[in-house]
Formats: C-alpha cells, sequence, structure tokens
C-alpha cells in the first residue's frame, strides 16, 4: 500500500510542529519551506490538519502553526485514515468497470489488507515518531533565510 502525498506531507508537517519550542509558531511558509514541498500543497495539507484539530492555525501577529494535544496524542493509523479518506485500494467500479467484480475476492482481500496496515499504525503516535534520531534530523532542517518575512492572509501565517 502507497499513501498519498498528501497524507505523506500531512505527517510530515505534524511531525516538524511536534519538535517546535515552546512558543514557536511557525508559519505556513516556514514549514514548507523547511520541509521542501510546495507551499501550495501545505497549505491545503494544513487547513485539512486545522479542521482535523490536530494544528492550531492562527492568522495575522502572533499567529502560525503549533500541534494541538490532539496531534501529539492521536495514532499515525488514526490520521492517516482521515487523510487518506475511504478510498478503495483498486478501482473496481469506475469509468470502465472492472469485468470480474461480480465474483471476484481480490477486493475484499485488498479491503482486509489496507485496514491491516493502517491497524499497524494504530499502535504508533507523532510523539513516537518524533523520538532521536528522527528528532536530531526534524530540527536540524534548513530554516528559511529571511525569517523577518511579512505575515499572508492564508492560514498560518
Amino acid at each position: 500500500m502507497q499513501l498519498t502525498r498528501f497524507t505523506d506531507l500531512g505527517l510530515r508537517v505534524v511531525m516538524r510542529l511536534a519538535v517546535a519550542a515552546e512558543g514557536d509558531r511557525p508559519g505556513s511558509r516556514q514549514v514548507a519551506e523547511e520541509l521542501a514541498v510546495s507551499y501550495t500543497h501545505a497549505t491545503k495539507v494544513i487547513t485539512r490538519l486545522a479542521e482535523l484539530g490536530i494544528v492550531d492555525a492562527r492568522r495575522g501577529r502572533g499567529g502560525g502553526l503549533a500541534i494541538t494535544e490532539l496531534g501529539r496524542t492521536a495514532s499515525v493509523g488514526w490520521l492517516a485514515r482521515r487523510l487518506e479518506g475511504d478510498g478503495e485500494v483498486v478501482e473496481c467500479d469506475g469509468a470502465q468497470p472492472c469485468p470480474l467484480r461480480s465474483g471476484c475476492r481480490l477486493r475484499s482481500a485488498l479491503r482486509r489488507a489496507q485496514e491491516a496496515f493502517f491497524a499497524s499504525l494504530d499502535t504508533v503516535t507523532i510523539d513516537d515518531l518524533t523520538q532521536s534520531p528522527t528528532r536530531a534530523v526534524l530540527l536540524g532542517l534548513p530554516r528559511p533565510a529571511d525569517t523577518n518575512f511579512q505575515f499572508s492572509s492564508a492560514i498560518g501565517e
């Protein structure tokens, strides 16, 4: 099974925020630059994380991003399920439906495998993921050169 880029980025954003110093509230642009991803894509992910209650995103002066208590304690499986959605591993009923779908056992086997994948992530929290040596890597991410940037009206900026 492969996670979408959206979920991958969501997990990385939450991990980055989990190691932020007390009172440090980086903006979405800073987090995007540190993780070497598109600002637009990062903003969409951050918006979803805020909707889920994983990230506190504030605008304006004194704004920025911070991980919530739920973000620290939620299981990676729980978060991945919400970021991935309820999609099937394979598309059997799309524009060109699979001719085997009426008698195929593959779909249910793949659904069980998908659930086993997520269940294996249910035992891991974001805090677990940010222990050493990962913590040192996250803290060592290159910071944007200009930390005196202007806040925009985008979420977390």
